[in-house]
């Protein structure tokens, strides 16, 4: 077990290393690298060892003298390029959960569901060593990719995270005291059905984050929110990010840009007895029948299911992944030791 952040990623390249390699025309390879490990593509052959030893930012050629860029990935590029159980968090979305949700060094935060673990990345390097992170899923299968995601790269399992696998509205009053928890985000297809248990396991002042998809979904949760009586008035946004080119005079928005991948609400926990100052707004249809409901159900929402046989690669592909991140920290460690 290890503490985000206590391994900095920096030094020469070791075996088991995750690297980028940027080659011919900008494309990215990501490999975990092995004593004879070889990269093939139609440009030629690039050995691992090649790279084992050099400093990060290095550059080599493969076998027809093609140039590949060496860097360790950053954390939006790790989460992009790792094996995938279920669809991630963006970056662009988990730098705002982090800021929306004031997740702090040493909060006690709750997440669900783990999905593949890339919000959990970002989670566990915001509450730092001295925080902890409760991650709920309802599949072992998602959680074990979350697990090798995670392992693979801090090096090792963090002591602060902790998986339980089970249904959040069952599990949760299992796990903390009332009014304990600091902060929830909740990535899932029907967060009100859990916002009873998260009222009661948040601290007064604590906030909620609901990380939701479509705009039915979010009028019903802000909604329901707002009937229990319990949360300040709630706050609903989305990110889009466009990205420039920018070469000499030839300055312009880029011709593809991330736009929505969904919607981020928050609401804080009112102090028990406390009736937050009455919001004056227009009438709306506030009131769901069971046709409604349909619209919510995943293949409405155009949750994509992945087959049996794709996600057992995932799994093998994050445990692979994992046992050579495992691998390069304790050669850092035997490497420091003797220094």
């Amino acid at each position: 077990m290890t503490e985000p952040g206590a391994q900095r990623p920096s030094g020469p390249f070791r075996e088991g290393d995750r690297v980028q390699l940027t080659g011919p025309k900008g494309r990215l390879h990501t490999v975990t690298l092995r004593a004879d490990g070889e990269l093939h593509t139609h440009h030629g052959v690039l050995r691992h060892r090649d790279l084992i030893g050099l400093p990060d930012g290095s550059v080599v050629a493969n076998s027809s003298g093609h140039d590949y860029l060496a860097l360790r990935p950053l954390l939006r590029d790790f989460a992009m390029s790792m094996p995938r159980g279920a669809a991630i968090v963006y970056p662009k979305d988990a730098a705002q959960i982090v800021m929306q949700a004031d997740v702090f060094p040493g909060a006690v935060v709750v997440e669900a569901g783990v999905g593949s673990g890339a919000l959990s990345l970002s989670l566990l390097r915001a509450v730092g060593p001295a925080g902890r992170l409760v991650s709920f899923e309802r599949r072992e299968d998602f959680a074990e990719v979350a697990r090798g995601n995670v392992a693979t790269f801090f090096g090792d399992t963090p002591s602060t995270w902790e998986v339980v696998v089970g249904d959040l509205a069952e599990e949760l009053p299992t796990q903390f005291e009332p009014g304990s928890v600091d902060r929830v985000v909740l990535d899932m297809l029907a967060p009100w059905e859990c916002m009873d248990v998260v009222a009661d396991a948040l601290t007064p002042g604590g906030v909620v984050l609901c990380y939701i998809a479509t705009a039915t979904q979010l009028s019903r949760v802000a909604e329901y929110i707002r009937g229990t009586g319990l949360f300040t008035e709630p706050d609903a946004s989305e990110t889009m990010v466009r990205g420039w080119h920018v070469e000499g005079l030839a300055v312009r928005p880029d011709h593809r840009m991330v736009a929505h991948t969904g919607f981020l609400l928050t609401a804080r926990r009112l102090a028990p007895g406390a009736i937050a100052p009455t919001v004056k707004r227009r009438a709306s249809k506030s009131s769901y029948g069971d046709e409604d409901v349909e619209l919510w159900t995943p293949g409405a929402v155009g949750d994509r299911e992945i087959s049996d046989k794709n996600l057992r690669k995932r799994v093998r592909e994050a445990a692979k992944a994992a046992d050579g991140a495992r691998q390069a920290t304790a050669s850092r460690d035997s490497t420091s030791a003797t220094e």
